[in-house]
């Protein structure tokens, strides 16, 4: 491998790394976006029981969606990437993990963001737990560049 294909490949992963990032970033501000919006709407007087049947299924939905969507998306990113790693062509490894971390980052960022939501609309404290659940699932899902070059074995194709 010539050492213009070495930096052109570095230069990849660290555009696909900035990119992760800002798209990490991004879900935890969306999360204080939708604490001012449930703040607002508390303030306006919408809210729902949360012993109401509405409230009940809204919780139902939320915890199953946030107890199942962590782990599970979790665990097939990185099965994925165990699969991602065996590809010999690098720009498509790195193709591959950027759209599996955007799909990883939605699922779990969805969980949040909609956990602070309805704590607000419901003011039911499992609501926030939901919604912590979920900001330490993000924590496994920040970007970082030795992350991605151990996970999709770079450094055994650069050498």
């Amino acid at each position: 491998m010539t050492l213009y294909n070495i930096k052109k490949q570095y230069l990849k992963m660290k555009k696909v790394l900035r990119n992760l990032t800002m798209a990490y970033y991004a879900v935890f501000m969306s999360a204080i976006a939708s604490a001012l919006l449930g703040f607002y709407i508390l303030k306006s007087g919408i809210t729902i029981d949360p012993l109401s049947s509405t409230g009940i299924a809204l919780q139902s939905v939320l915890i199953v969606l946030i107890i199942g969507s962590v782990p599970v998306s979790l665990f097939i990113f990185n099965r994925s990437a165990k699969k991602w790693a065996q590809l010999t062509d690098t720009a498509q490894k790195l193709t591959k993990y950027q759209r599996g971390s955007y799909i990883r980052l939605a699922i779990i960022g969805a969980g949040l963001v909609l956990g602070v939501l309805f704590y607000y609309i419901m003011q039911n404290q499992s609501m926030i737990f939901c919604a912590g659940i979920a900001a330490i699932g993000l924590f496994f899902c920040k970007p970082a560049e030795v992350k991605i070059i151990t996970e999709l074995n770079l450094e055994e194709t650069d050498n």
